[in-house]
């Protein structure tokens, strides 16, 4: 299954997670208040909804354009993308799961939760922006394509990987929209998914075009730019 596919199923599954606990009140079941609905996030659930909704345009796109993606020469192995897929779909899920978990990291503001939604609307601009300059070039996986380019174009100028930088952007919306810890812990586990899929990639891409890759680097950031 596409990773696309996936993300998109657990944006969905945890919607329908939701759903469901907003019928139930496990608040003072004896073991089980880990799993408490968190009835001050779903009396603001049309901010959950919306951050949910930015998800499923995102899989969405992702899947469609994955269909104009050229033939890979190499890629990387099952286990390894298994395993970034999973994190990052873990990732997802403790970020939009409406329960009380570990408590919040902040109260529930709307003017925090919109923020959220503005973040994440400008990690999906610019993530479907480097997409596009990728073109054909792109992969789900780290791979090189039969006729490889080098992309400096667009975000390319300054960044190395803005899809990634817009990922994360796309994965701190919904940690601001819930204000939760369990959030939190999402957004940490999909930053160290992509801080590990960077290091792959470069490697890969090092070992594909040599010292255009390495002057490339020196004259570009990875995720953000003066900070990394």
């Amino acid at each position: 299954m596409q990773g696309s596919k996936v993300v998109l199923l657990a944006a969905l599954g945890g919607g329908i997670f939701g759903a469901l606990f907003t019928q139930l009140d496990l608040h003072a079941v004896k073991g089980l208040s880990f799993f408490a609905r968190d009835s001050e996030l779903l009396n603001h659930r049309g901010f959950l909804l919306a951050a949910m909704g930015t998800w499923a345009v995102f899989g969405l796109y992702w899947e469609h354009a994955a269909k104009k993606a050229s033939e890979a020469k190499s890629s990387e192995s099952g286990a390894s993308r298994g395993l970034h897929v999973f994190l990052v779909n873990a990732a997802i899920l403790l970020e939009i799961a409406p329960i009380r978990g570990l408590g919040r990291f902040i109260p529930v503001l709307p003017v925090v939760m919109t923020l959220g939604l503005v973040v994440e609307t400008a990690g999906l601009a610019l993530a479907v922006w480097a997409r596009q300059h990728l073109g054909r070039h792109w992969s789900g996986r780290i791979a090189i394509k039969v006729e490889h380019q080098l992309i400096k174009s667009g975000p390319y100028r300054l960044l190395r990987h803005p899809i990634y930088t817009g990922l994360l952007a796309v994965y701190a919306g919904p940690m601001l929209v819930t204000g939760e810890w369990l959030a939190v812990i999402g957004f940490a586990m999909a930053v160290f998914a992509y801080w590990r899929k960077i290091r792959l990639e470069e490697a890969t891409l090092g070992v594909a075009f040599g010292q255009d890759y390495a002057a490339y680097r020196r004259e570009t950031w990875a995720l953000v730019p003066g900070l990394f």
